[in-house]
């Protein structure tokens, strides 16, 4: 991998591409994954081509992602596990939000006892909960954090105005929102990051819709490197930014190994440029 790095919160240097654990589940992101044994695979696969920052949720299963990494990787030995937790689980599919700080606590204490650590390095607010008030929310994982059962806090799906907001109450290190090639909505909160050196972690990150169609920009850039679109889509973000982290995630091994290769491809500015131009006349 020659991603680069970035430090998380001061003290957490991870390779800017990193996994996303949702998918090591069944289908509408509930109970176990079709090919447990697979997915194990691939938790270790990452770790062997270099990835050492796993992002998952008490959510994804709900619990089975959280168990499965704990399987596969514990004790970790110098991989980063983030989790979240702020989402109910009533069905696949469905997602209800709660941030009562009470369940939040509880989440956190789960989370702890699933993935088999004392602190979890990085404990991220799944969404804010418009129930409760936000300072409530992350104040609670500011007590946590001052227990010593997180490390760090992070927040997703939140504005540039909630980001600066939760600041106030706490220190944010990351932020992650749905955020690709063609889906830039989340770009304020992107450069409030920027400014602050806070990590930005985009979920969703291969969408490519149109621009991956066999005369589109990406399929033809790709085929000058050598590359898929998808590889091309991970080498934008990871040119775009320099606190980009993104998460692809998948169940299997090959397309795992695909992924991780993006690294390695470097983008000319004329070809970023293309590609930027081209994506948000999608967006």
């Amino acid at each position: 991998m020659t991603s680069a790095t970035i430090t998380v919160g001061n003290d957490l240097t991870v390779n800017r591409l990193g996994f996303g654990a949702m998918r090591l589940t069944g289908k509408g992101v509930w109970g176990p994954p079709a090919d447990r044994d697979e997915c194990l695979r691939v938790l270790r696969r990452a770790v062997e081509l270099g990835v050492n920052f796993i992002d998952t949720a008490n959510s994804y299963g709900p619990y089975v992602s959280e168990e499965l990494i704990r399987e596969a990787l514990h004790p970790y030995d110098g991989v980063v596990v983030a989790t979240k937790a702020g989402l109910l689980r009533t069905g696949p599919d469905q997602w209800p939000v709660l941030g009562y700080p009470a369940y939040l606590r509880q989440e956190c204490e789960m989370s702890l006892r699933r993935l088999g650590v004392d602190t979890i390095d990085l404990f991220q607010l799944h969404r804010i909960d418009d129930k409760f008030p936000a300072e409530d929310q992350v104040g609670e994982l500011l007590a946590l954090q001052q227990e010593g059962k997180i490390r760090h806090i992070g927040l997703s799906e939140v504005d540039a105005d909630q980001l600066e907001a939760a600041r106030a109450v706490a220190p944010i290190v990351s932020v992650q929102n749905m955020y690709n090639l063609t889906v830039r909505s989340a770009e304020p909160v992107l450069e409030a990051c920027e400014a602050q050196g806070i990590a930005f972690i985009p979920w969703f990150p291969l969408a490519a819709g149109p621009l991956a169609a066999a005369d589109g920009p990406l399929q033809r850039i790709a085929a000058d490197h050598g590359a898929t679109p998808s590889q091309l889509a991970l080498a934008w973000l990871l040119k775009r930014s320099p606190v980009m982290l993104p998460i692809p995630g998948t169940s299997k091994v090959a397309h795992l190994e695909e992924n991780v290769a993006a690294g390695q491809i470097e983008l000319s500015d004329a070809e970023f440029d293309t590609l930027s131009n081209a994506g948000a006349t999608q967006s």
